[in-house]
């Protein structure tokens, strides 16, 4: 398969559950205890000003969205959980988009903005790992007129329900960042603050993330979020049509150390193809590619065989029969 059709197949036909329209509503939380420690639902903020849609986008499925931009090194994760047991939610797509040093995005051409149009800077996508969490490397965002210090963020549950808010981050410790860092941030401290900015003033503990600063420079940052469904520590979601020809698990172990299995069940026979890819979308092996008929298969994945390194991976399955092509995608984590 093709790098392309594999990152369509990302973007939406292979995760989540369908579930009813509604208002998309979302919460934060930055230490998980339980379900009586749940946070209440809060309601999602606005995607603007500049979003991009990058559902057929195959530019944008990567860990390192910075490009060449420059700036105070940042690491981001965000660990999304189900409202109704606070327990991560896996294969879950995050997609989150910042401004650069200089409070510019890219993607647009437009008044405070200009010369950014056809860029891809500071904008990426990644699926929830085994304990919720996705992962992003970047720069530290600038900040812009009207607006505090943020990063957007959407997560995709499925075709029917998905999640966009904010995150910022504690105050004093962003204006260190700027202050010893001032010949890239030359614009200087943040002059807003969390309850000015008209964002953030109706609450904003629930979308304040942590900032720790790590050994070799540079920051993490860390934010739950909650959001609408049950979060599993199994297998994931299917969408309706893809239901309909098969179902694939979680693999298992998982984490695993040189060998895993990946379970499926085909509802209708036809021919089946697996595909390991790294989280830049590079498809780095082909496990599986025959034709099955009806029934409960398993796919034993050898790694140490394979030559792949320890580290997170994305597993597509691809089932072509008489009524189409079907995918389904999940994460699956090779430790030591």
């Amino acid at each position: 398969m093709k790098r392309k059709d594999f990152l369509k197949g990302l973007g939406l036909a292979g995760i989540g559950t369908v579930v009813a329209p509604q208002e998309v509503l979302a919460n934060s939380k930055k230490v998980v205890g339980g379900p009586e420690a749940c946070p209440t639902l809060i309601p999602t903020e606005t995607e603007g000003p500049f979003p991009l849609d990058l559902t057929e986008n195959t530019t944008y499925f990567r860990k390192a969205i910075n490009e060449t931009k420059t700036g105070t090194p940042l690491t981001v994760k965000i660990r999304v959980v189900g409202s109704a047991n606070c327990l991560p939610m896996k294969n879950v797509r995050v997609n989150i988009w910042h401004c650069d040093k200089d409070g510019l995005y890219s993607g647009y051409n437009q008044t405070n903005n200009a010369g950014q149009a056809g860029l891809t800077y500071c904008r990426g996508y990644q699926f929830t790992d085994n304990n919720g969490v996705a992962t992003f490397t970047t720069i530290f965002p600038g900040w812009y007129s009207g607006r505090i210090c943020h990063i957007h963020f959407k997560i995709t549950v499925s075709t029917s329900y998905s999640v966009v808010s904010q995150l910022t981050f504690p105050v004093a410790t962003k204006n260190a960042i700027y202050a010893a860092a001032s010949a890239l941030y030359t614009k200087g401290a943040d002059p807003m603050t969390l309850a000015s900015d008209n964002i953030f003033s109706d609450g904003y503990d629930s979308q304040l993330a942590t900032l720790t600063s790590v050994s070799g420079g540079g920051y993490e940052s860390y934010l739950e979020v909650t959001v609408n469904g049950t979060g599993t520590t199994g297998v994931g979601h299917l969408e309706r049509q893809a239901a309909k020809q098969f179902a694939m698990e979680q693999n298992f172990p998982n984490p695993f150390t040189k060998q895993t299995t990946i379970p499926f069940k085909l509802l209708n026979s036809g021919h089946v193809k697996i595909d390991l890819y790294d989280l830049n979308g590079r498809n780095v092996a082909t496990v599986l590619n025959k034709d099955l008929s009806v029934g409960d298969h398993l796919c034993p994945v050898n790694f140490q065989d394979l030559g792949l390194a320890v580290a997170n991976y994305a597993y597509q399955i691809e089932v072509t029969n008489s009524e189409g092509k079907f995918t389904d995608v999940k994460m699956m984590t090779a430790a030591q």
